[in-house]
């Protein structure tokens, strides 16, 4: 079957030159375990020489062997071969440890790389990609390339060191045997090339069907709590193995054309053995070679044996890992968000003037469904906005274009008068915090989830900020105070001394623009008047947007904007709407509150 990729040769061979410059930062203790590598084999290669020598040593009626013009004796070959051997072995210990060194070295910078590239891709890319797809990425991929840098590599150096070596050997030993070796090359590449084509398009689906059963278990232990709640365990269970079932049909297939072809490997080496057996034992019937020149044809033809044979799975771990960077090297080419240094978020204070500008949008996952269509709105510094409306009109997505996770299709985002565009990215961000419905609370220590609002903060800024959020009262009760583990998610703590910690996050970061999204609607009373305390302090003196549902929470804020399929249909304060007789927000507080609310 003929390669899906019209030039696969040329393409694979860019993307492995790519991998390998990772390796460019460590080329001096690369080329230390080439030296060491050859040395090594040039001691290995002397094995069968110097046994070719000590059985004519040995054995009674042939003629005195002479090694660089000496005549050392059976004993004294015995000793120069044994040398060979140690040297041989401490020279293969430091090239292999030094290869490993080299490619685990690579990995690393590779996965920083990887990661790194992942992290800075805007959200809509995200909202392409399934989680467990981009984990598969860092994980089954990048062991594939590390193992090709730490072995394989290695492997393809030594072995062709060794294949050289032996055809210039038997070349040596004898012309006529060699030919009859040489005539068997083109059987095994022509069997190479053929099978390995199969190899790389197998190996690259079977790594997309491992990437989907990835996504099965993020997504089922992600959702743990609905998984049982719903009862579909075995639902989840038959899911995962019907990804595994087309995972093993592609990886058979990858087995069947390797194992194929070790088996005619196996044969065409041994056959090739047969075969210089045979003839060398006609030459040595009419004279024309010696029994230890037979012996020493015969251990060289070993050493190429040996070599070909690991062809098979070298070449395929090859085929495996191009497949493997193909990938990695296209997550690597998206192109990110400019995401600067840290500090560059702090490089200018936002005074937190918002205006937009008929802006109008749809998600990139969902071109045909505009989401805004010419919302425009201007916002004051310090002033609460409230947005409400069902759900789906737009107001989650009026703060992601704040927070700049997309652009707008048309119309501005302003910031303090300024295309925020225009503005670098980790300065508007910087600016910016948010308090969300569900709180996602890193498997870290509670002191590192406050922390995250601005890294590097101190004890006593860190504690401040949990006393304002009162939660200082709830983390001295654990025997660990803030160096409480918080588990999984935040699971170890209730929703409200979660949400607690959010706003303390938030007051650490110390925002010029808030955005609070549904941050007490799923409390209870005595949580949510905790947390109606700790808002009141981080909402003071900066500009908010807060979403909704329970209009009790934005009856105080300085404007309501109700928003409707995209378009905001009303603004106002709350006595302002209430007005209205025949308005979305008057109706809605009605069904919440009652008549006259």
């Amino acid at each position: 079957m003929a390669d899906p990729d019209p030039k696969p040769r040329r393409e694979s061979l860019r993307e492995l030159a790519h991998l390998f410059a990772y390796v460019r930062p460590y080329r001096r203790r690369f080329y230390i375990a080439m030296v060491a590598s050859f040395v090594s084999m040039t001691f290995g290669a002397l094995f069968p020489f110097l046994v070719a020598r000590l059985l004519a040593a040995a054995a009674p009626g042939l003629p005195p062997v002479v090694i660089a013009g000496l005549r050392p004796t059976l004993d004294q070959v015995a000793v120069v071969l044994i040398a060979s051997l140690g040297i041989q072995a401490v020279l293969t210990f430091f090239s292999s440890l030094s290869f490993n060194s080299v490619g685990e070295r690579a990995v690393v910078d590779l996965r920083q790389a990887l990661y790194a590239r992942l992290i800075a891709q805007p959200m809509a890319f995200f909202g392409e990609h399934r989680v467990g797809e981009l984990s598969s990425r860092l994980s089954s991929d990048l062991a594939q390339i590390q193992d090709t840098l730490t072995f394989t590599v290695a492997q393809i150096i030594r072995q062709s060191m060794l294949l050289v070596v032996g055809l210039v050997a038997i070349a040596a030993t004898s012309l006529q045997l060699s030919g009859i070796m040489l005539a068997t090359v083109p059987v095994f590449m022509l069997a190479a090339v053929v099978f390995g084509r199969k190899v790389r398009r197998f190996s690259r689906e079977a790594q997309d069907r491992l990437a989907e059963t990835a996504t099965v278990v993020e997504e089922t232990l992600t959702g743990i709590a609905n998984v049982k709640a719903f009862g579909n365990e075995a639902y989840e269970q038959r899911r995962y193995a019907a990804g595994l079932a087309g995972y093993l049909t592609v990886i058979l297939r990858t087995a069947r054309s390797r194992a194929a072809l070790v088996a005619f490997i196996i044969f065409a080496i041994f056959g090739a053995i047969v075969l210089v057996l045979w003839w060398g034992g006609r030459l040595m019937q009419t004279g024309q070679l010696t029994h230890p020149q037979l012996t020493q044809f015969i251990f060289y033809t070993l050493f190429i044996g040996g070599a070909v044979s690991a062809l098979p799975e070298i070449f395929s771990s090859v085929q495996k890992t191009l497949g493997a960077t193909q990938r990695v090297r296209e997550l690597l080419r998206e192109p990110g968000e400019e995401i600067l240094r840290a500090e560059a978020g702090a490089a200018r204070r936002l005074t937190g003037d918002v205006r937009f500008e008929a802006v109008h949008f749809r998600y990139p996952s969902r071109p045909d469904l505009p989401v805004l269509r010419g919302v425009s709105l201007d916002v004051r510094a310090g002033e609460k906005i409230a947005l409400v409306g069902p759900s789906g009109a737009g107001k989650s997505t009026l703060t992601a274009l704040l927070l700049r996770f997309y652009e707008p299709d048309t119309g501005a985002l302003l910031l303090d008068g300024k295309d925020a565009r225009e503005l670098p990215l980790a300065a508007v961000r910087g600016n910016l915090a948010i308090v969300p419905q569900e709180v996602l609370l890193f498997g870290g220590s509670i002191r590192e989830n406050i922390a995250y609002g601005r890294p590097g903060a101190s004890e006593a800024d860190i504690r401040a900020a949990a006393e304002r959020a009162y939660c200082h009262e709830f983390i001295a009760r654990f025997p660990e105070g803030y160096d409480t583990l918080v588990g999984e998610r935040g699971v170890k703590l209730s929703g409200g001394q979660r949400q607690r910690l959010a706003i303390a996050r938030a007051l650490l970061r110390d925002p010029a623009i808030l955005i609070l999204d549904e941050a007490t609607s799923s409390l209870d009373s005595e949580s949510e008047a905790l947390i109606q305390s700790a808002l009141a302090t981080l909402l003071a003196g900066r500009t908010a947007f807060i979403i909704a549902h329970r209009l009790a929470t934005v009856r105080q804020c300085d404007r309501i904007c109700v928003l409707e399929s995209g378009v905001i249909t009303e603004t106002g304060t709350h006595a302002e709407l209430m007005a209205a007789p025949s308005g979305t927000y008057r109706r809605f507080a009605e069904l919440q509150f009652g008549v006259g609310a």
